[in-house]
């Protein structure tokens, strides 16, 4: 059992923030620019590492964040697999400076992913449906 919230969406199908403390004179960690973001660590409940956030992407007309793409494996950059994972599936540990994916090493290994020069169409709804449902969670357009 995790000692972290459920991935499940509640409210605004962000991604949930555990840890730190609002920051009266500055930004953080309900409200972060999002390059502040990229690099950061992400482990799942055990505390294995399962890689770093890449990228961060918007769905433009909504204004809301959709995906988080993790990048895995591979050595300095070279060989990384990427996965779009659902924001509402992270957790943001404002203590530890990482995030955290629910999700066992081996399953992520298994979940549909793509290379640095072949992106899916993330727009395309069955695509979205698939990642959203292959990471138990509500998607961000519901």
């Amino acid at each position: 059992m995790s000692n972290y919230p459920s991935s499940t969406s509640t409210g605004g199908g962000g991604a949930r923030v555990v840890g730190g403390q609002a920051n009266i004179s500055g930004p953080g960690p309900e409200v972060m620019a999002a390059d502040t973001l990229q690099g950061d660590k992400v482990i799942n409940s055990r505390g294995e590492n399962l890689g770093e956030i890449e990228d961060i992407m918007l769905d433009v007309p909504s204004g809301r964040v959709a995906y988080a793409v993790l990048s895995f494996g591979g050595v300095m950059g070279i060989g990384d697999k990427l996965f779009a994972v659902p924001w509402s599936a992270l957790t943001l540990d404002a203590d530890q400076k990482c995030f955290v994916l629910d999700i066992d090493k081996d399953r992520l290994k298994n979940a549909p992913g793509f290379d640095k020069d072949h992106w899916p169409s993330m727009a395309d709804t069955t695509w979205a449906n698939e990642v959203h449902s292959y990471y138990n969670s509500r998607p961000y357009w519901q």
